[in-house]
């Protein structure tokens, strides 16, 4: 996993890297089955056969055989296979591959709610409200409303509108809550963004009616 616009940090580690001469080896990296990523050939790196978005964007840390890519876009998302090759007599034979899946993040504001009404609140009438999150990325699971009253806390959760840029493929969200304006309670109500299991959640403001 690598966050929006840093580096991103790909292992090609393999057991007998510390008894090999990198002069004896080629070293490449591609993404899906014709992309040239980068390209290390007998301890020179060669950019001829680079696709032209990696240019200038990737460097080989040969110490910890990890390679560098910089400014990680949403674009490099995918699978990533490191092939290197020895040369055996002359003729170069490969000696290890392995594969690496690249995620991007990025990460959404804090979940912001509004009022969608003007007027009052009265008894007996219908609270609008809506929570938004934006310019994130992977879209995520689902908002939760949290409804919190004498000590009791309800979760509501509804349909959540999303939207993806069309330039930034970055996602934006927003879910509608509609529920009986609470009478002669202090009621907290804020919402809860859920990224995914690794990525946690976003939790607004609570707002106190």
């Amino acid at each position: 996993k690598s966050f929006l616009n840093h580096t991103a940090y790909l292992s090609c580690y393999f057991p007998n890297s510390q008894k090999t001469d990198i002069k004896d080896l080629r070293v490449f990296w591609q993404k899906g089955a014709v992309e040239v990523v980068h390209e290390v050939y007998y301890g020179q790196e060669i950019h001829d056969n680079l696709s032209p978005k990696y240019i200038n964007r990737t460097k080989m840390d040969m110490d910890k055989w990890t390679l560098q890519l910089l400014n990680a876009g949403i674009m490099d998302e995918g699978q990533y296979t490191c092939i290197i090759q020895h040369r055996d007599k002359g003729s170069p034979k490969v000696i290890h591959t392995s594969e690496c899946s690249l995620h991007i993040i990025a990460n959404y504001s804090q979940p912001e709610i509004a009022w969608l009404h003007t007027g009052e609140l009265k008894p007996n009438k219908y609270l609008n409200l809506s929570c938004s999150s934006s310019g994130g990325y992977p879209e995520p699971k689902q908002m939760t409303w949290l409804i919190s009253h004498e000590n009791r806390t309800r979760g509501l959760t509804h349909h959540m509108d999303v939207s993806q840029d069309a330039v930034t493929k970055l996602y934006n969200v927003t879910s509608k809550l509609n529920i009986p304006i609470p009478a002669n309670t202090l009621t907290n109500i804020s919402c809860l963004l859920h990224l995914g299991e690794q990525l946690g959640s976003l939790v607004s403001v609570p707002l106190g009616i």
